[in-house]
């Protein structure tokens, strides 16, 4: 076990220093990390091997990229999901998500072992409790978008445990993780906190799950990724030189290496100077490999 630590143990992978870095994803067939900048509008693609870095612009703030298995992402911008390639830079909308809720906007995704994606929307000022929680899957039919909570100012994370059966969500300024059971048929049951963060160790952002099931949390002003066990006792902590830290992706040969989007947003000028690098992608090594990149299923449709 890891023993928690305010030394930081991670290095910049990329020093991109982005407004509103999140999302990282692991593509292993390309030994690449994808991220996005939300406020900057920027898909990033890094390749740790090499050091080599491309971006595409975005039309809108982009929050998230949930792999598709036909090599695209499903993205989410503020009204609604589109599907990006990266082959040509093209963004497509395919689904409006509440388009009577001009103040909102997505953010943060995952997807399931059942190629079931899973996201959130938010409030874009974080002040109104406007957001909730979606799932999206593809039929025969076309894409189906489900509701499944709301009352979220901030929703983030969405994780999906290793077998499938829980789901964890934050409501970041509550300071709360949140657990549901996950039906046979993707209904979510049985709401429950999960963990609770108080706000000396910062507030809790993007989250996700390991091959023990154990949930890996960044802290939003809180300078860590802490991981939690399945019954929600915090087991290890790793300082990232970075207040604002917003999600973390497990990728490598190993599924060992943690690859962690930063922000900027927010800071001082004291704290920039502090944390020069902060916006950009970190990396450390993890304690527990990561469960592989799952991706939205089209396949099973036909």
């Amino acid at each position: 076990m890891a023993e928690p630590t305010n030394e930081p143990c991670a290095t910049c992978a990329y020093d991109v220093r982005a407004e509103l870095g999140e999302g990282p994803v692991w593509i292993s067939d390309e030994n690449a990390v994808y991220f996005v900048d939300i406020n900057g509008r920027k898909v990033h693609r890094f390749v740790p091997e090499l050091g080599e870095a491309h971006h595409w612009a975005a039309p809108n703030k982009v929050a998230f990229l949930m792999p598709v298995d036909d090599g695209t992402f499903l993205a989410g911008l503020p009204d609604g999901l589109y599907r990006f390639d990266p082959k040509t830079g093209t963004f497509d909308k395919i689904l409006e998500v509440e388009s009577d809720k001009p103040g909102n906007r997505l953010n943060d995704g995952c997807v399931d072992l059942y190629g079931r994606g899973w996201f959130g929307t938010m409030d874009d000022s974080e002040k109104a409790a406007s957001g909730s929680l979606y799932s999206i899957e593809h039929s025969p039919d076309g894409f189906v978008l489900r509701q499944h909570d709301t009352g979220y100012s901030v929703t983030n994370g969405p994780a999906v445990s290793p077998d499938g059966k829980f789901l964890y969500v934050c409501d970041t300024p509550l300071g709360v993780i949140y657990r549901f059971d996950i039906g046979a048929d993707g209904t979510l049951s049985n709401k429950r906190i999960f963990a609770r963060l108080p706000e000396e160790k910062g507030y809790p952002d993007g989250v996700v799950t390991d091959c023990e099931g154990n949930v890996w949390c960044s802290t939003w002003g809180g300078g860590h990724v802490r991981s939690f066990a399945p019954d929600g006792v915090e087991r290890a902590a790793f300082a990232i030189p970075a207040a604002n830290v917003t999600k973390m992706a497990f990728g490598g040969d190993d599924r060992r290496t943690a690859y962690v989007t930063t922000a900027r947003k927010g800071l001082s000028a004291e704290d920039l100077a502090r944390h020069p690098q902060s916006g950009s992608l970190f990396t450390f090594r993890a304690d527990k490999a990561g469960l592989p990149q799952h991706k939205i299923a089209l396949s099973k449709a036909s």
